[in-house]
This record gives C-alpha cells, sequence and structure tokens, in this order.
C-alpha cells in the first residue's frame, strides 16, 4: 500500500505559527488601508489638478476639501516674519523652503511657501530671499502641512530657520493667526523671483505600500507553508506482500 501523509501538529509550534499568520495579515491590511488613503490622495489631486484656478476662500470649516487645488490670493507679503525650513533638496542641491505669511486683505493671514534656495554653506550666513513688496497676486496650490512630524523635544521657535512647519506654532511665535494651510507658490504676478519651484506632482507613495502590503500578505502565505510542511508527516506506509 502507499505511503501515507498523517497530521501530527504540536501545540506550541502551530500557537506561533497562528499568532504569526495573524500578525502577517494585520500587517498586510494595514498597507491596504495606507494605499487607499494615498489612492484617493492621488485621485483628489488629480481631480484639483485640472479645475481652473478660483479666490481663496473666505473661510472652510473642512479645509481638507480645498487640498491641492489652484488658487489666487492678493495681499502684501510679511517680510519680517518670514522663516526658512531647513534641511530640504531640490535637484540635488541643499537649501530651504521660504515660507513668508501673506497678509491678506480682509485681515487674515495665509502662509506662503514661495519655493527653494540653496545653503550658502555656513550657518552663519543664511541665504537671502526677501519677498516682494507693495501688494502682489499669489497663484499657488493649497497643501496641509502634517499635522504630526518628528521632533526630539518641543521648544520655543527662535529665529528664522525651523525644522517643521506648523501654522499653529507658528501663530504662537509670531502673534499673527494664519490659516491652518499653506499655499504653495506658482508664481507672482508682476514680480520676478529667483526662487526654485518642484514641477513634478508630489509621489503619493500608494505604489511602495503596495509593495509592503504583498510582502506581508508573502510573510503569512510562507509561515502557513511551513506550518503544513513540518507537521504533515509521511506515514510507514505498508508493503504488498
Amino acid at each position: 500500500m502507499p505511503s501515507e501523509r498523517r497530521c501530527r501538529p504540536k501545540a506550541l509550534p502551530t500557537l506561533a505559527a497562528i499568532v504569526a499568520i495573524a500578525i502577517f495579515v494585520a500587517a498586510g491590511e494595514w498597507q491596504r488601508g495606507r494605499m487607499g488613503q494615498k489612492q484617493a490622495l492621488r485621485a483628489q489631486f488629480e481631480l484639483a489638478y485640472q479645475a481652473v484656478p478660483v479666490p481663496l476662500p473666505a473661510a472652510s470649516d473642512d479645509w481638507s476639501i480645498w487640498r491641492y487645488r489652484a488658487v489666487v490670493a492678493e495681499g502684501v507679503f510679511d517680510a519680517q516674519r518670514q522663516i526658512l525650513l531647513d534641511n530640504k533638496v531640490h535637484r540635488g542641491r541643499i537649501g530651504f523652503y521660504v515660507v513668508t505669511p501673506l497678509l491678506l486683505h480682509d485681515g487674515r493671514a495665509v502662509l506662503i511657501d514661495r519655493g527653494f534656495v540653496a545653503g550658502t554653506g555656513s550657518r552663519a550666513a543664511l541665504p537671502s530671499a526677501p519677498p516682494p513688496a507693495g501688494i502682489v497676486t499669489v497663484r499657488g496650490r493649497v497643501n496641509i502641512p502634517p499635522a504630526r512630524y518628528l521632533e526630539l523635544a518641543r521648544v520655543p521657535q527662535a529665529g528664522p530657520v525651523w525644522q517643521n512647519l506648523d501654522p499653529a506654532r507658528f501663530s504662537e511665535a509670531t502673534g499673527i493667526a494664519v490659516l491652518p494651510i499653506v499655499v504653495e507658490q506658482a508664481a507672482v504676478d508682476g514680480a520676478a523671483e529667483s526662487l526654485s519651484r518642484g514641477s513634478t506632482p508630489p509621489d503619493f507613495g500608494d505604489a511602495r505600500h503596495r509593495v509592503y502590503m504583498v510582502q506581508w500578505y508573502a510573510f503569512a502565505a510562507l509561515a502557513a507553508g511551513l506550518w503544513l510542511y513540518f507537521n504533515l508527516r509521511r506515514g510507514p506506509g505498508t508493503q504488498n506482500r
């Protein structure tokens, strides 16, 4: 008679396999959820990219629906409260993003990411990037700075160089209330500036989450396969007479 396979699973390895499979599947599902969020952002960007520019809204209960929308804002740059976002890279060069509050005619203020300026190579001499004077019309796209970011300790911001862009902390440090958004500038009507600006769509990272998702599911399948391999044993078999 042909040999038989008998399953004699041991309790501890079986429990370990179940726990491992559950963890791997849960991690894969988390990556699937993140991929869905990033795909939704990509769809929002593509839809907003096709929309015509509109004036910056007077108010919004949910600024997230305005993310990536092309807007037009008119006001005066507050050069005294301009900041530089540190450790930025643009086309292989290290430097800063220049962020300047724009004082709007209705009394509000909004942060304008005016673009990239290369560093001077010395922290003692920061690059100069003064904004245009007088009333300007800024065209750009709305973005929402991340609410969470890595920092070793929460310390009061001092000086023009900042590590992260946080509108709430900017208002706290400068004394002027700004909207909880940033407008990434594309152009200023009638002004010539030397700052560099990105022209490619942002990388939403959905492809990366897809790769991680597949990896976690593969680990779960591998754990299940190993459990089956080591627990299906070939029986002693009986020879034909």
